[in-house]
Formats: C-alpha cells, sequence, structure tokens
C-alpha cells in the first residue's frame, strides 16, 4: 500500500514497526476475526488478547533484548509470514487512525525515520489521494482499530474533509 513512499528494501532492513518496547507494546496492530483465524493455522501455539467486540492483539514474545517484543509473525529472515495478508495495521504503518476529541484522524508515526524525511505535504497528498478513504472506512465497520491519540504525532488528515 506504501509502496509509493517506502520501498520494500527500506522496510525489510528496519522491521522496526515488528518491534514493540514495554512502552509501546499496546501500539501492536489489532486483528480481526479472520486474521486471527489465519495466525492460528500458521502458528497453533500463538496467544492472543481480545480487544473490544471482536478484535484481538497478539501476546508479545520477549526478544533476547528483553525489553523488546517481537511480533510473533515476523520471521528474521523474510519479514512477516502473512505476506501480503497481514493485518491492516501493519499495511498502513506508520500510518494510524485515532481519535481526538471525538474527531477520527490520520496520524503518523515518528518512529519511521524514513517516512518522517518525507515532506508534510508529500504524506498528506498520498493519504488524500485514496488511503484516507480506507482507512476510514475500514476504521468505521472495525472501530477497534483506532486510537487514542498520543499528543506527539503529526496530525495529517481529520475525518471531515473531503478529498
Amino acid at each position: 500500500m506504501l509502496t509509493k513512499l517506502l520501498s520494500r528494501n527500506t522496510c525489510a532492513e528496519c522491521k522496526l514497526c515488528c518491534i514493540f518496547s514495554r512502552y509501546d507494546i499496546l501500539e501492536t496492530p489489532v486483528l480481526s476475526p479472520e486474521i486471527r483465524k489465519k495466525c492460528e493455522q500458521l502458528l497453533p501455539e500463538i496467544k492472543f488478547i481480545s480487544k473490544g467486540k471482536e478484535s484481538y492483539l497478539f501476546r508479545m514474545n520477549l526478544t533476547e533484548q528483553q525489553d523488546l517484543f517481537s511480533c510473533p509473525l515476523l520471521n528474521s529472515e523474510t519479514g512477516c509470514i502473512l505476506g501480503t495478508e497481514k493485518p491492516f495495521d501493519c499495511q498502513i504503518w506508520p500510518f494510524q487512525i485515532t481519535k481526538i476529541n471525538h474527531q477520527e484522524a490520520i496520524i503518523i508515526s515518528t518512529l519511521c525515520e524514513s517516512m518522517m524525511q518525507q515532506p508534510i505535504g508529500v504524506l498528506i497528498d498520498f493519504l488524500k489521494q485514496d488511503l484516507a478513504e480506507k482507512i476510514f472506512s475500514y476504521a468505521e465497520q472495525n472501530p477497534d482499530i483506532i486510537r487514542p491519540y498520543d499528543n506527539r504525532s503529526p496530525v495529517l488528515v481529520l475525518k471531515q474533509e473531503k478529498f
């Protein structure tokens, strides 16, 4: 989804979006029931935590560094074992949908250094071409994906805007 802005190689080398600290552990991807089922088929030992009515989070595993958690779907050689079927959160990261004062907004995580090198106008234009509409539509069907605003990430698009 984001290959117009980021190369697959850049993402594959980084993998930052698949590793979480104790401080951002709640930023793990929100999983639909379909994705959960697929994950259970691939990794029967995988554990989940319920989030909302029909969504789940992974119970993360500590890495060798003991203060970091890695996504159980991360293969250090090949990346995500789900390939193109990865959770929606992962497909759109470093963009995230959040709620600010009862209004949905798309923000960008400042953790993605490659994306943060892009001019903010380029990111906004990219979202407005059609990704923002997809994100807001997905969030309407899957409200558990909407996160509280973290008060530090740049806001790129508000839902009320017309594209």
